[in-house]
């Protein structure tokens, strides 16, 4: 698994399953995937909802709250396995406890007698941020609400798992994590329909003839909020953010 990004293409992957651990025969029952593309959203996402043909365990229902009946009708892993393959292949992949998400996804592939797509770390590089988390902050709780309290990301609609929500919230304890600027907004509006498919959004982009936008002076409590971040991010990286570096005064 990889230890740092190589700027490539990043997807920012997690699923819900029917309980743990997936030798006890458990399955995949919600993908969800954000793309990442220099450091931005692009806006395509990759979400579906799957019927796993067993009982979802009550203890998991009461983390994800996704039911058996929630599940009925929707499609199987076989009916997205291409989809959801081209989604991935050659990105690096960010999870959060990422051993748990591969070895069901590796199954799953395995399952469908698809040997070739049953090894993620053969066409993915990963990047377990649960790990990065354990190296930066030995001892402490580093759970995803936890890094969201450390880093200021806002997990306010996360009353329980979601595999598309916990992505995009993943994405940006990612970018917090390794000093990046987040987008909070998904820019594909589409999600999923119901129907439980697997739903992937183009880039819109904004016409050049738009007007511009009103400039808008940062306060002098959004400037004192900015100071507060930027000095979390050099206590996380242990040096002074690039743009901090850039505006010093040169040394005499």
């Amino acid at each position: 698994m990889s230890g740092q990004s190589s700027g490539s293409r990043i997807v920012v992957l997690d699923t819900e399953t029917t309980g743990m651990p997936v030798t006890d025969g458990h399955r995949i029952i919600e993908i969800g995937c954000v793309e990442l593309e220099g450091r931005r959203l692009t806006g395509r996402h990759f979400h579906v909802y799957l019927q796993p043909d067993r009982e979802v365990d009550e203890g998991a229902i009461a983390v994800h709250g996704i039911t058996n009946e929630y599940l009925v009708g929707k499609p199987r892993f076989k009916d997205v396995a291409d989809e959801f393959f081209e989604f991935i292949k050659g990105a690096e992949l960010i999870i959060h406890n990422a051993a748990f998400d591969v070895g069901f996804i590796n199954n799953e592939f395995a399952l469908l007698g698809q040997s070739e797509r049953s090894d993620v770390s053969d066409y993915c590089t990963v990047l377990d941020t649960l790990m990065m988390a354990r190296e930066r902050h030995p001892g402490q709780r580093n759970s995803l609400d936890a890094l969201c309290k450390r880093y200021d990301v806002d997990n306010s609609n996360r009353e329980l798992h979601g595999a598309l929500l916990d992505a995009e919230i993943l994405a940006d304890v990612y970018l917090a994590m390794t000093g990046g600027q987040t987008n909070l907004s998904l820019a594909g509006d589409g999600g999923d329909d119901g129907s439980g498919r697997a739903h992937v959004s183009p880039v819109r982009r904004l016409a050049a003839e738009r007007p511009r936008g009103r400039v808008i002076r940062a306060s002098d409590e959004e400037l004192a909020a900015h100071a507060t971040r930027l000095a979390a991010i050099e206590k996380s990286a242990g040096a002074p953010a690039l743009w901090v570096q850039m505006d010093a005064p040169p040394a005499s």
